[in-house]
């Protein structure tokens, strides 16, 4: 009979089960903070410009800023959850957070608006590793799936969700209430973590501030020029600041492996599942931050159909993930990951192809839409909790923090990515073929990310025992 290796004993992080579940729950309250912001924000964006009177263009900055907070300091916060421990620099990130909301909620003007926003950003970026870090610890590594799978659920009701609240909030409180409404759940996101998130083990490291230095560099120059500068910036320095950015981080990655503390230590990279569940992690964060730019401007542009039709033509690919995503989170932790993953991938390329068909073919309507969407919405449940815990199963505790700040950032970067791609081909599409024909083709660049993370899953092995063979 075989011995349990290393990795498949229990680490003295786990905690009893209603331990563990109790912490995710305070984590999710966190976490759902945070998503429901960005959800809720884009539909107070018109009143927030004609109550400051300040054109669309400089009111974008009050959703832009915040994505730009929050990803950037990712490599960063994740190592110091590592350093300081998780439940702090949660509790913080909540703290951070609901503090920004309070200002923002109070803002006089739309610079002090934009400031309160990055400030909210910030706290959003401190709390957002420690997340996945506190639930690969908490739980035993054949229950991760599981847990992530209903952690999954939380992004899939604040997107559900947040149009529809957004909407009613504004309507009868204005644009301050989207902020103010997050104050009593960040008192409680508090309470719960200080009652129920456990302190785990700390990595008696020092914070080597070059690092620091360069990981901030290089993400915020890399996100602002694809973020900002296609916009704002004349191209040739977009392009120079995104050179610089790829730089500082070649620069980073470098000095990872000399010094003594590395913000980001170079053996969570050895780990083959997570190298591949990074790079599929960029897809996932191209899709989701993309895909609704095309399928609104052809429902509202291309079809006629009201904004309030629009938001609820596409609820089925919400529904379809809470339903699903705690049984594939189950799943996750007896079946091969690459089985599900590939399985993910050919679904949401499968629903693209129906899109963009959909935009070629004479008399497709609403329920051609809505019956991809909620393909869609079946393909990615099979990828989030299966990516997210092969990714991190097998790492060490002491770079939990670490390894989840990389993978959020890998996130991050694909959806300003995404955004970014996907804007420039609907624009040129649309040009050149008009508002319906035009838009087929951000459903192909889409599909292309796709493959790409299908190809990354494609190198992901088993780790647990029945999944068809564990790690040598």
């Amino acid at each position: 009979m075989r011995s349990p290796s290393a990795q498949e004993t229990t680490p003295p992080t786990v905690q009893a089960p209603r331990q563990a579940w109790l912490a995710l729950a305070a984590l999710s309250l966190g976490f759902f903070m945070t998503l429901l912001d960005q959800s809720v924000v884009a539909v107070a964006l018109p009143e927030i410009a004609a109550d400051f009177d300040a054109d669309l263009t400089a009111t974008v900055w009050v959703s832009s800023i915040y994505l730009l907070a929050v990803a950037g300091p990712l490599l960063v916060t994740g190592r110091l959850g590592d350093r300081f421990g998780h439940r702090r620099l949660f509790m913080l990130g909540v703290l951070v957070f609901t503090l920004g909301a309070l200002a923002s909620a109070s803002a006089t003007g739309l610079g002090p608006l934009i400031g309160a926003r990055a400030v909210q950003g910030l706290g959003a970026s401190l709390l957002m590793p420690q997340t996945m870090a506190v639930i690969n610890q908490v739980f035993p590594r054949e229950k991760r799936g599981t847990a992530l799978g209903v952690w999954g659920v939380v992004g899939s009701v604040a997107s559900l969700i947040g149009p529809v609240v957004g909407g009613a909030v504004v309507s009868v409180f204005g644009w301050n209430g989207i902020f103010a409404m997050h104050l009593p759940v960040g008192v409680l996101a508090l309470l719960l973590a200080a009652m129920w998130v456990p302190k785990l083990p700390v990595v008696p490291a020092r914070i080597d501030g070059a690092s620091v230095a360069l990981a901030l560099l290089a993400v915020g120059l890399i996100i602002s020029a694809i973020q900002v500068g296609p916009q704002y910036l004349p191209a040739w320095l977009a392009w120079a600041m995104l050179g610089a950015g790829v730089a500082a981080g070649a620069w980073f990655l470098a000095r990872q492996r000399r010094v003594d503390d590395p913000l980001v230590p170079p053996r969570v990279f050895a780990d083959r599942n997570f190298s591949a569940a990074t790079l599929a992690i960029m897809a996932m964060g191209f899709v989701a931050a993309s895909v609704m730019i095309p399928v609104m401007m052809w429902l509202q542009t291309g079809l006629g159909v009201s904004p309030a039709v629009a938001g609820w033509s596409v609820a089925p690919m919400a529904v379809v993930s809470m339903v699903m995503g705690p049984v594939i989170g189950v799943l996750a932790d007896r079946m091969n990951p690459r089985t599900l993953s590939v399985t993910g991938f050919l679904t949401m390329i499968l629903a693209m192809g129906m899109l963009w068909f959909a935009t070629r073919a004479a008399g497709a309507g609403l329920g051609t839409v809505i019956a991809a969407v909620a393909v869609l919405g079946a393909g990615q449940t099979f990828i989030w909790a299966t990516n997210a815990a092969t990714a991190m199963r097998d790492l060490a505790p002491d770079v939990m923090g670490a390894a989840s700040g990389v993978y959020n950032t890998a996130r991050q970067l694909g959806s300003v990515t995404g955004v970014a791609v996907v804007g420039a081909v609907m624009g040129a599409g649309v040009a050149a073929l008009g508002s319906v024909a035009g838009v087929g083709w951000a459903f192909l660049a889409i599909g292309v990310a796709l493959a790409g993370g299908l190809i990354a899953s494609l190198f992901l092995h088993p780790t647990l025992p029945g999944q068809g063979g564990v790690r040598s």
